[in-house]
């Protein structure tokens, strides 16, 4: 039996699991509230380990993270499961095209918005990922040393970029993916003490998108699996 195609409009069940602290799922989450996508959700600990146990790594998602997207047709069978945030981000935009739009219309401005992506999301992210933050704790370098020195450079080339696209949003007057790679980003980098005074075209955009109803459903502060104790703080 060959792969099944998404019937469009979609009419089945998408299925997140996710992590309330996890930069990666509050990307998907945020374009899920932009475009107005009803998710169903399956948390997952991370500090509890919970994405290393077998029947997450064998059921889920073999690479032991989040988030992952199961999708589902209408009679609740898994179609397939997508477990990259960026490659969920595109599916997005490609199975929904009749619902808001994050990425412009324009070829150069769609590859501005992709590049902005890329420098979070591969240069960014990766070395400040949790995985990388234990091995790094038996080194004897502290986590605050450690994000500073891996988001400050990628930050700047954010932060550079900015004077050629910015406008309301990192490119132009409508958000796009790259606000939504970068509000957890910068939440990640305020918890570390990264200095921002260095980026202000980057914290003006953030400032601006962290104000949006979308930003604040989708951030760290108000999931169902936030600890009573950190909902709502800033």
């Amino acid at each position: 039996m060959g792969p099944q195609t998404i019937s469009n409009p979609f009419d089945g069940e998408l299925v997140l699991y996710t992590y309330f602290r996890s930069s990666c799922s509050c990307r998907v989450r945020t374009a899920c509230q932009l475009k107005g996508i009803p998710l169903t959700y399956r948390f997952v600990n991370l500090l509890k380990g919970e994405q290393q146990a077998q029947s997450y790594l064998d059921e889920v998602n073999p690479n032991g993270l989040v988030p992952t997207l199961v999708i589902k047709d209408a009679s609740g069978d898994t179609m397939t499961t997508i477990s990259q945030s960026v490659a969920i981000l595109e599916f997005l935009e490609d199975i929904f095209p009749s619902k808001r739009s994050l990425l412009p219309p324009d070829p150069l401005q769609r590859a501005r918005v992709r590049e902005l992506v890329n420098i979070i999301a591969c240069d960014m992210q990766p070395p400040t990922n949790l995985r990388i933050l234990k091995r790094v704790n038996g080194l004897g370098v502290s986590n605050q040393e450690w994000f500073r020195e891996f988001m400050e450079r990628p930050l700047a080339a954010y932060e550079k970029i900015l004077g050629e696209t910015t406008g309301k949003f990192s490119v132009g007057d409508e958000v796009s993916l790259a606000d939504v790679c970068l509000a957890p980003a910068i939440e990640n980098a305020l918890r570390w003490d990264v200095d921002m005074a260095r980026f202000p075209r980057v914290m003006k955009v953030f400032k601006t998108i962290k104000e949006l109803p979308e930003f604040k459903a989708a951030d760290w502060r108000h999931q169902e699996d936030t600890p009573e104790n950190l909902r709502g703080k800033d």
